[in-house]
């Protein structure tokens, strides 16, 4: 793409309401346009890093077995009053909306309750198990916190998946599964390092649920990290008892600021009873059906890639998901030949590149170059005796290639 065919334009300035870092650096780059507090729309540089965010979870999901779904937003409440989740008392993050008839609708924060109730129509017999789906769906929660960005919004894009089982021990086959196809994803994405599987509280139905959290000096979380075992256990739940189940002494583990950016956890029966979800096993008994959910905030693993990889200049962007893999560079008039050549020979081979065609200094287009943090920065200038001057935005590694060899080493 060239750039000076984008609508967006990079700010020099930090916007005044903005205290996150992740905020600050992609309003300035013209990923995203705040709306209003924890409410943002994201244009098209911001679109293409979600897509491929997505589209990694998606191959995920899909390998262990997930069926894609999108379900509504609007709710309806008397759904939520079944399971006693639709007073502010007891959900307080609720956006509703009294309707001309008198009636009152929801919209979304959550949906174990919406797809179980579908999937009544869907499961009879222990025939129609298991069943796992999943949906990249946009979710309202009207967070009082709203201060962190992206990170914490009040309109955000969820991944969330549910699991269908008919008994704990294939729940727990599949659990372990989730847990593994989360681990490539924050691998995939370029926080695998920083990522640990942590232990946090399971309210009434377990002991314990899961979250995955990302060590980062500006995290809201508190967890104790054994990096030695790669577990961590969240503040609410360090105590002797946990610690001891565990294997762990508090000695042993380093207290470390940490952003959520996963969480899965087990419903056991209680959930499908409630909303009336039952099968017959091969006897012909109706027992509950045994849900799971796992969620994966999408923009917020986007802000929270943002704030742990970004650096002094600007934002680092991942091979795996920037928006696009090598910013062209041209220096001058009379070389806008060059890097169309350069542009056009990475096209033909699929390499996805941002051409800054710009008549704008040099030294801004470097600026926006390390503001944008695309993986890698080719330059076509006039020193070198025509060869390209390559850098890598992460390792700061620069080399001198010609176009063939370029485009060789990047395929």
């Amino acid at each position: 793409m060239r750039q000076s065919e984008l609508f967006t334009k990079t700010r020099r300035e930090t916007p005044k309401d903005e205290v996150s870092k992740n905020a600050e650096l992609l309003i300035r780059g013209g990923f995203i346009h705040k709306e209003m507090a924890g409410v943002y729309a994201y244009l098209p540089l911001g679109l293409r890093v979600l897509e491929k965010i997505k589209n990694i979870v998606r191959e995920e999901m899909n390998k262990i077995g997930g069926e894609e779904i999108i379900m509504t937003t609007l709710q309806r409440k008397e759904l939520w009053e079944v399971t006693d989740r639709w007073s502010d008392e007891k959900v307080d993050v609720w956006f509703k909306s009294s309707l001309k008839s008198g009636a009152e609708v929801g919209f979304g924060w959550s949906h174990e309750e919406p797809i179980t109730e579908m999937m009544k129509n869907f499961i009879g017999s222990y025939k129609d198990l298991p069943v796992y789906v999943y949906q990249f769906q946009t979710k309202l929660r009207n967070e009082l916190r709203a201060k962190s960005g992206i990170m914490r919004g009040r309109e955000f894009v969820m991944k969330d998946m549910y699991s269908y089982t008919t008994d704990e021990e294939s729940h727990k086959k599949f659990y372990d599964s989730v847990v593994e196809a989360y681990h490539r994803i924050f691998e995939r994405v370029g926080l695998g390092e920083k990522t640990f599987l942590t232990y946090a509280s399971g309210g009434a139905f377990t002991d314990f649920s899961h979250e995955f959290q990302t060590v980062l000096p500006t995290g809201e979380d508190t967890i104790y990290l054994s990096r030695e075992k790669k577990v961590a256990i969240n503040k609410e739940v360090l105590q002797g008892g946990v610690l001891e189940k565990l294997g762990l002494k508090k000695s042993d583990l380093e207290e470390v600021a940490a952003s959520e950016v996963g969480n899965i956890f087990s419903f056991g029966g209680a959930k499908s009873e409630a909303l009336g979800l039952f099968f017959k096993d091969e006897s012909g008994k109706s027992l509950p059906v045994t849900l799971g959910s796992y969620g994966i905030g999408i923009t917020r693993l986007m802000g929270v890639v943002v704030e742990a990889l970004s650096d002094e200049k600007g934002i680092v962007w991942p091979e795996s998901i920037a928006p696009f893999r090598v910013h062209i560079l041209s220096l001058g008039e009379k070389l806008k030949a060059k890097a169309q050549e350069v542009y056009n020979k990475l096209n033909e081979v699929g390499i996805e590149a941002l051409y800054d065609d710009r008549d704008i200094s040099a030294g801004e287009k470097f600026n926006d170059a390390d503001l944008l943090g695309l993986p890698v920065r080719v330059v076509v200038g006039e020193k070198h005796e025509g060869k390209l001057e390559v850098k890598n935005r992460k390792t700061g590694e620069e080399k001198l290639e010609t176009v063939e060899s370029l485009v060789h080493s990047l395929k």
